[in-house]
Order: structure tokens, then sequence, then C-alpha cells
């Protein structure tokens, strides 16, 4: 089968297509001819060498893929551990959901990494209920169009930061409250302005760094931050007295390396609770720009420029 390999840690032209056997699927997975593959900021990490490939996974990049079961011809579309940027990908069963009514395979190659990540921590980890103020830090990045819109579709005041005043009204567009330029704006100051001084409930960080003093502050009592990434470094200083006396929560996960049944939990979760909702039209895919498999390249180069809004996807 055709590929896209990493051959080894470095920029963008590191990406080469190769030819490799058809992976063979286990007890518990299938195999999925694959049409379309997401493209992801671990799958940047993987390949600079900074993002390990967990034991017994595919070395190929690429976290979520849409595409045809083999036996079956069903359309569907699944979280991976690795293996997506390729014609042909083995998926746990368990990850595995149906390409909602109406998306085309590039729609639906954009769902999974987001979509799973998404719900595991904001309302899995921080428990984000109908009514509350959610805030997401980067905005219109592909988790979060993802996070905005789910919130808003879910009953919440969605509020985002976001890199340009286009960036900005995009987040607006897609459902949140306000939206703020981080490099134009005091997002503490309004976000405690835009909440009447109580701040938000739930803040959803990949930031990390000196933000995270800041987000603390825009926190209302019992508040949860909770962190998925940190592009501006993992440490910062905190004031735990302020965590003590307003009883916040501090909280964070990956989600490659756990096992197949938590994943699983996510998927049943989503097919439940938010699969309506994109069939229905309430929350939709946000693809920024689409390119064939052979130009990964570019396509990193494109993610690693942070100019898209939405998802960057690889057609097979």
């Amino acid at each position: 089968m055709r590929a896209v390999e990493i051959t080894q840690p470095g920029g963008p032209e590191v990406l080469k297509s190769a030819d490799r056997p058809k992976p063979s699927p286990k007890s518990g997975e299938i195999l999925i001819k694959v049409a379309a593959a997401g493209v992801n900021r671990p799958d940047v990490l993987q390949r600079m060498g900074m993002y390990p490939v967990p034991p017994g996974a595919s070395d190929l990049p690429g976290l979520e893929i849409a595409g045809e079961v083999v036996d079956s011809g069903e359309k569907v579309c699944a979280l991976v551990a690795g293996g997506g940027y390729a014609e042909y990908c083995v998926a746990p069963r368990a990850q595995v959901l149906p390409v909602p009514n109406g998306l085309t395979m590039i729609q639906a190659a954009s769902l999974p990494e987001t979509f799973f990540t998404v719900w595991s921590n904001v309302y899995d980890r921080a428990r984000l209920a109908a009514g509350e103020a959610f805030l997401v830090q980067g905005g219109s990045s592909g988790i979060g169009v993802t996070a905005i819109q789910m919130a808003a579709a879910t009953g919440n005041r969605v509020f985002a930061t976001a890199g340009s005043d286009d960036k900005v009204a995009a987040c607006v567009r897609l459902g949140a409250a306000e939206a703020f330029n981080y490099k134009t704006q005091d997002f503490e100051k309004e976000v405690l302005r835009a909440t009447g001084g109580k701040g938000v409930n739930v803040i959803l960080d990949m930031v990390g760094g000196d933000y995270v003093p800041r987000e603390l502050k825009c926190l209302a009592d019992d508040g949860r931050l909770v962190f998925i990434a940190y592009l501006r470094g993992p440490k910062a200083e905190i004031n735990i007295d302020a965590v003590m006396r307003r009883r916040l929560t501090i909280s964070g996960s990956t989600l490659r390396p756990r096992p197949v049944e938590f994943k699983g939990a996510i998927a049943r979760s989503l097919r439940e609770k938010i699969w309506p909702l994109i069939e229905a039209g309430r929350i939709k895919p946000v693809i920024y720009k689409s390119f064939p498999l052979a130009q990964a390249s570019e396509a990193h180069k494109l993610m690693e420029s942070s100019q898209h809004i939405g998802k960057i996807v690889l057609a097979v």
C-alpha cells in the first residue's frame, strides 16, 4: 500500500511517500480502506521526534481516519494510535464510529481526534454542565472549533481566544458568545468583564506557561482548568492560596496512550450525545484545506504556520 512515513526526526521535508505492507487486524480490530486522514498537532510533534509512538502502534503518523471497512463496506471514521497516513489502517472496533449522515469522507476524517479529546477533557474530566460558562484557548484550532460548537450545542455560554481579528470573528460565527484577540486584548480582563466578574466554570487550555496564573484568575469559584497541551511551556507559577480559597481544580490528560477500553467509552458517549447533534446540523466539521496524501509535508507546513481556521485533512 501507499503510505507517508517519517524518514527521520525533522521538518516537514522528512515526510516521504513509501510502499508499506498492508496491515493485518488483530483480535478486536478491523481493517479500513482509508479515504481521508486528519492532520493534527501531535503528528507534527511525532515528526519532530517529540511524541513517542505507543508500544505496538504503527510508526506511521495519523491519528484519525475515515473510510470503508474492508470486510463489510461500512462507512466509518475512527480514532487510531497511528498509521492514518496510508491507504489501509487498522483500528480497534471500539474506537470506530459511523460516518454521520450527510458528511463526506473528508469531513468525517476531521472528527475523531478533536471530538474524542474535547469530550474526554471538557465533559468527563472537567464535568462541564449545561448552563455553565466555558473558555477555550486557541478557538480557531481544530480543537477550538470543535470545543466551541460542542459546548454551545450542549447549552453553555462559550468564550474563546484567537490570534487575529478574522479568527475571532470565526469563533463567534461558530457559536462563541464573545471571542478575544490575545495579541491585542487581555483575555483575563475580558472574561471577567463578559461574566460580570464571576469568571468561567471551565477552561480548556493548550497554551500553559505564563497563561496559567491568568487563567486561574478568570475561573469562577469551584472552577476547573484542564490542560491538553502546553505551547508556551510545561511550567507555571500558581497561587496555591487562591486554589484553596476558591476550590479550584487543575487537571489534564493525554489521549493517545490510554487503553482501548477507555477510548471505547468515549466513542459510546459521542455516539449517544454528539453524533445526533452533527446529523441535525447543530455541529459542523470545519475544514480549512485538504491535500493529497503525497503532499503531507505541505499539510504540515500549513499546520505549523497556524494560518488555518479548523481542520487540515489528507485525501488518500
